[in-house]
């Protein structure tokens, strides 16, 4: 069992940065990790993912360029450096671990965050 905890989410305004943090705690270390997210009104979507090892990192079309995922194996730590944020960014940002690869065709994640909310004026 994996136990995740997002934080430093908030409320900025367009065009400014934002950190997330996730820390995933258990008996096991996942081997995939991921950010997913879900607007109001819509389905949660996949966000970017970086597997053990720091092996290739994977971005939805929507952020490449804006976003960065990195993982701190020694502690078990997930972030997700969000820069340049848009209106469109708002969400429940939730981490998400596997025991196996995560990519963008991921249909199925075994381990949930309960999610921390961005907010994004205009």
């Amino acid at each position: 069992q994996v136990q995740l905890a997002e934080s430093g989410g908030g409320l900025v305004q367009a065009g400014d940065s934002l950190r997330v943090s996730c820390v995933a705690s258990g008996p096991t270390s996942p081997f995939g990790m991921a950010w997913f997210r879900q607007a109001p009104g819509k389905e949660r979507e996949f966000v970017a993912a970086v597997n053990k090892f720091n092996g290739p990192t994977f971005y939805a079309d929507s952020v490449k360029g804006r976003f960065a995922v990195t993982r701190d194996n020694a502690m078990n730590i997930l972030y997700l450096q969000m820069d340049n944020l848009k209106p469109e960014d708002t969400a429940v940002y939730y981490c998400a671990a596997s025991k196996g690869h995560i990519t963008p065709s991921t249909t199925h994640v075994e381990y949930w965050g309960r999610g921390t909310q961005v907010t994004i004026s205009s």
